[in-house]
């Protein structure tokens, strides 16, 4: 007889194990992206910054480690240059591509 597995005996997924070279934060970052949701991308900075190291991000952008955790919370505002002096610390730039013409 086989059981079904229970959520609580399901291994816990942290993303950030699997960030383990700059292609796949890339191509990460670009999934989250085209969801156009902020509060997502915030998140995925703050996974890969764990993924890198947060005190090691903190330095590189110039942030504390505190601002830096508080400034990547789903809740958060950050301001636009928190966020791209988080992307180069990382290593990343956020670019833009037109999108799909309409045509009528």
């Amino acid at each position: 007889m086989t059981t079904t597995p229970q959520t609580a005996d399901l291994p816990d997924f942290d993303m950030a194990d699997y960030l383990k070279t700059g292609e796949d934060v890339a191509n990460y970052l670009t999934l989250v992206l085209q969801d156009n949701d902020p509060n997502e991308l915030q998140y995925a900075l703050g996974t890969i910054a764990r993924a890198r190291g947060m005190s090691e991000v903190a330095l590189a952008s110039g942030l504390t480690r505190e601002a830096l955790y508080k400034a990547l919370r789903r809740t958060s505002q950050p301001r636009f240059d928190t966020i791209t002096k988080v992307c180069a610390a990382l290593g990343v730039k956020l670019v833009a591509v037109p999108l799909q013409s309409q045509i009528t």
